[in-house]
């Protein structure tokens, strides 16, 4: 790395008490996760019940093919992690140490970023120091892997440190990941013109932007409601022939939807299936979203109807937005319709918007239906926990 970035950096992260780039570190310090803490003989009775779990997981762990999937270990960690048990992490990530993929850096490196989603940067640093001990080799890969937990535990205020101390250690340079990475930190904490420098920099270094280095930017512009500065990214975007894709589309879209402008939104939307990009999901979302803030229930389901016939599968959202908007409409045959479709699907709606349904249809006195959705969320995987008047139950 230049000493210039590592100079820039440095005062980024290191600044004095009147940067603003500190006042936005001081802002992101509430999303910072709980600090990891051993388990205290008062917390051991709270996490008894996951031990039984863990040592399940063990003993998978000693089949091969069981360590092969990643799934395995994304799963059961976000649960752990969901909850707070820290330690239970920590126990069984150690225990992969015994197996001989633990010289294998792919394998490191999902242990580093399973520590780094749990907010465990201290633990994923640890094990990244320990890897030479383990005959793993340190690459590249590895220290991007480490920077991803720092921005993932939300430790901003590591990110010089790393840079600084491993590349001349490590003997590698940082690549197009590594500076995307110290870019996503910085927009994180708000400070969107440190990483536009930081974008520069990285281009004196002979290292080309891409896709992911003008989405980031253009997502942290957007929510910052700096469409100006988006409008430049793009620009600059298009003028170094880098591909947008569908996340680039859904960034203007969907600030194009929060401002009011769905005529904009639209065409672009239009724009975007020319040019070869598929919209997603997310794309026909933010449609039903303005669609729901216009109160426009006719067209929100001619959307639902696009979003099929492209090849998309409704997620959460999508049904919150529908039924929502249905109820609001005094609609109560759609509303039960998209009820029962969200389950059919499997998508774990708000039980609150499950209960407002099941009210639109009393109202509507129409009992019946009201009480088969009462059935059927009651016999579904959520075991929804709904209600009828007690005049009618």
């Amino acid at each position: 790395m230049s000493s210039s970035l590592y100079r820039r950096l440095h005062g980024v992260f290191t600044n004095t008490a009147k940067s603003q780039v500190l006042t936005a570190i001081a802002d992101a310090k509430p999303k910072v996760p709980p600090p990891f803490n051993p388990i205290s003989e008062a917390e051991s009775s709270k996490e008894q019940k996951f031990r039984p779990l863990i040592r399940k997981f063990k003993y998978l762990s000693k089949d091969p093919r069981f360590r092969r999937r990643h799934v395995n270990y994304e799963s059961f960690i976000r649960r752990l992690g969901r909850t707070q048990q820290f330690s239970a992490i920590e126990d069984i990530l150690e225990h992969q140490k015994i197996y001989p993929e633990i010289e294998d850096e792919g394998f490191v490196v999902r242990l580093i970023s399973l520590y780094g989603k749990a907010g465990m940067f201290e633990q994923a640093r640890r094990l990244f120091d320990e890897m030479a001990d383990l005959n793993c080799e340190r690459t590249i890969i590895s220290f991007n892997a480490l920077l991803a937990a720092c921005v993932n535990s939300k430790k901003y205020d590591k990110i010089s440190e790393i840079f600084k101390e491993l590349p001349g250690k490590l003997a590698i340079e940082p690549d197009v990941i590594s500076y995307n990475t110290v870019i996503k930190a910085l927009c994180e904490m708000g400070s969107l013109h440190s990483a536009v420098l930081v974008m520069k920099e990285m281009e004196k270094n002979g290292i080309d932007t891409d896709v992911v280095t003008f989405n980031t930017l253009l997502d942290a512009f957007h929510k910052n409601n700096m469409s100006s500065e988006a409008e430049k990214m793009w620009t600059l975007m298009e003028k170094k022939n880098v591909i947008s894709n569908v996340r680039s589309y859904n960034s203007r879209i969907r600030w194009l939807v929060e401002n009011n402008q769905v005529v904009e939104a639209e065409e672009l939307f239009e724009k975007m299936k020319k040019r070869g990009v598929n919209p997603d999901i997310y794309s026909h979302n933010s449609m039903i979203k303005a669609c729901a803030k216009d109160g426009n229930l006719e067209l929100a389901k001619s959307w639902y109807v696009k979003l099929e016939e492209n090849g998309c599968v409704p997620n959460r959202p999508t049904f919150e937005l529908l039924i929502t908007l249905a109820c609001d409409k005094d609609d109560p045959d759609s509303a039960y319709d998209l009820c029962k479709k969200s389950i059919n699907l499997k998508l774990n709606v708000f039980t609150g918007t499950i209960q407002r349904v099941v009210d639109t249809l009393v109202d509507h006195s129409m009992i019946e239906e009201a009480k088969e959705l009462l059935e059927i969320g009651k016999n579904c995987p959520f075991r929804y926990k709904l209600s009828m008047p007690n005049d009618l139950q």
